[in-house]
């Protein structure tokens, strides 16, 4: 796709990867619009951005997104770029009870949202030039994360969902992207500069390069063997994924 010269869209972009991309985008020169649920976080990102617009969303709720769809095609007619990113990561556990409203929460976020989103905002992007919908999936989309099970599916499910939308979106002139970001060190988590977490900026920089390269599916090289995970040999790699991770545990609070 092409970096500069976009109206875009961007959910969740008040913070973590969210905000990075909206700030990256922003300095190359795009009207860039985010959304968020706390008009004061929304507000603190603007100021710091002059220029960057914001509209409150509670991407949770399908009325609101219709509402949100519609007033961006009235106040920024040459909208061309979605990017789905709002998330949330709550730990479950998947050998025991999970709290019905959490998980409820997790896909309606995470899965429904950018369903819900994308639908409401295609028939305007499909008359735009350069038009593009990004879904941000996760690492964890190929290789599941045992203690955030719901997350990880829902994940899974954005992965299957834009290969798909893909297909169907040929030829129509809008593209389709995938970000699968490996861990990041932000607060969707813990932001803790654990080693092993990416941080943001380097992340922020090899995304940017591999949307400018005008790639389907965007992520780093990090995570190559995780990315071709699926396969006869995926119960195995799952469950020494997860081991590792058991012996030497994620931070989850602070």
């Amino acid at each position: 796709m092409k970096t500069s010269g976009n109206t875009i869209f961007i959910t969740g972009g008040t913070s973590g990867i969210g905000r990075g991309i909206a700030e990256a985008f922003h300095k190359q020169g795009n009207q860039v619009i985010i959304s968020g649920r706390r008009k004061a976080l929304l507000d603190e990102v603007t100021k710091a951005n002059p220029g960057m617009q914001s509209v409150e969303l509670d991407i949770q709720d399908p009325q609101q997104i219709k509402a949100v769809a519609a007033q961006l095609v009235t106040d920024f007619p040459k909208l061309n770029v979605l990017f789905n990113n709002a998330g949330i990561m709550p730990f479950d556990d998947a050998a025991g009870e999970i709290d019905d409203a959490t998980a409820v929460a997790t896909i309606n976020t995470n899965l429904l949202g950018p369903v819900r989103m994308t639908s409401a905002l295609l028939p305007h992007l499909k008359q735009q030039e350069g038009a593009t919908v990004i879904h941000n999936s996760s690492v964890l989309a190929f290789v599941p994360l045992a203690s955030t099970a719901v997350y990880s599916a829902t994940k899974a499910a954005i992965h299957s969902y834009a290969l798909s939308q893909r297909f169907m979106l040929a030829g129509s002139g809008v593209q389709v992207v995938e970000i699968a970001p490996p861990w990041v060190d932000t607060d969707l988590v813990y932001k803790s500069g654990d080693s092993r977490a990416m941080p943001l900026p380097d992340f922020v920089a090899a995304t940017m390069a591999g949307l400018a390269a005008g790639k389907d599916e965007v992520y780093v090289e990090a995570i190559q063997a995780l990315r071709d995970n699926p396969g006869s040999g995926e119960h195995g790699f799952v469950t020494a994924f997860n081991q590792s991770l058991k012996d030497n545990p994620i931070p989850v609070g602070h």
